[in-house]
């Protein structure tokens, strides 16, 4: 039996691959900044917060991250910890590369010190690549970051890439589109969308508040892109592969699209603030998915519009 150990297991991705994992007959750990003190929402809403173990660990300790490493002893570390908003990151630079870019090398330090052969999977993000206009990106387009979320993504990246190169490292990255699920919590903007639909739709009176709704991005669904992850561990070669559904939609679409999902018309209820605009944004994001269907056997089934449909779905049944 394989064990695996999830960092960030409480976040959207990190619960969804502990149930991935669960069902493949893994065990499964998981890791908290404090498991004492952490609710582990997702875990319950998933129906498997009893079936894993969960340790307290700070990323940014290397004691921590040895400790925690040498008393689990996994098969297979994921790092999907870290601060996970662009638009946080803005306000929390400091904490943002901390979190991502030196834990993720307090990771791969740690796992090259126990000697053990312990494969190890990095969260890259889109993001890293910035503006690519209408190309679509792959992976090998260069990084320009345009955040300080990217600059610390595009920080972690290089340093799996170095650990695998210099010492022989199973590390890989994949670098995920934005990917979406009802486990979003409402800071980002897709669920927040979602929410407010679905309160106006039940009778709330408010206005919905956005940025810019002309960004473009390509959105997949959650629970699919942490099979992508379990299939890059799986591989006998450790790679970066770009995961996305190779479609691109305007913040405009995906307004339209769940605003009709409740009979409403979205421009009787959104309104545009120039304060939510970012100080530097993405203004496309295009994806080539093409290598992980080729060397995975993976491509992405649901789509931007099955995606806003099953996050309005379940919104609705949560408030009956």
């Amino acid at each position: 039996m394989k064990k695996a150990l999830i960092c960030g297991i409480s976040g959207q991705d990190g619960s969804y691959l502990a149930r991935y994992l669960l069902e493949k007959g893994y065990t499964v750990c998981g890791t908290s900044r404090d498991a004492q003190m952490s609710s582990f929402r997702n875990l319950q809403r998933l129906g498997i917060r009893d079936r894993v173990k969960l340790e307290s660990m700070s990323l940014t300790d290397f004691r921590s991250v040895l400790q925690v490493l040498t008393k689990i002893q996994p098969d297979e570390v994921y790092n999907l910890a870290g601060q996970s908003s662009v638009g946080l990151s803005f306000d929390q630079p400091v904490e943002t590369l901390e979190s991502i870019g030196t834990g993720t090398l307090n990771l791969l330090e740690a796992i090259r010190f126990t000697g053990n052969q312990i494969k190890f999977y990095n969260a890259g993000s889109s993001e890293c690549f910035g503006d690519t206009g209408d190309r679509r990106a792959d992976e090998t387009t260069p990084f320009r970051p345009r955040s300080p979320y990217a600059v610390a993504k595009s920080t972690a990246f290089w340093e799996v890439a170095n650990y695998r190169d210099a010492y022989g490292l199973f590390a890989c990255s994949g670098i995920l589109y934005n990917h979406e699920s009802p486990l979003r919590p409402e800071r980002f903007v897709t669920q927040k969308i979602i929410a407010a639909a679905c309160r106006i739709a039940q009778g709330s009176p408010e206005k919905l508040h956005l940025g810019n709704i002309s960004v473009q991005r390509d959105w997949g669904y959650a629970p699919e892109y942490v099979e992508a992850m379990y299939l890059m561990m799986q591989h006998p070669d450790p790679d970066d592969y770009v995961i996305a559904t190779g479609e691109t939609h305007s913040l405009e679409e995906f307004v339209v699209t769940a605003f009709d999902c409740v009979g409403l018309d979205w421009q009787d209820h959104v309104t545009t603030d120039v304060s939510l605009y970012r100080p530097t944004d993405i203004a496309i994001g295009k994806a080539n998915p093409a290598k992980a269907k080729e060397k995975l056997g993976w491509e992405a089934t649901s789509k931007m519009k099955d995606v806003v449909r099953q996050m309005v779905e379940a919104r609705m049944a949560s408030s009956q």
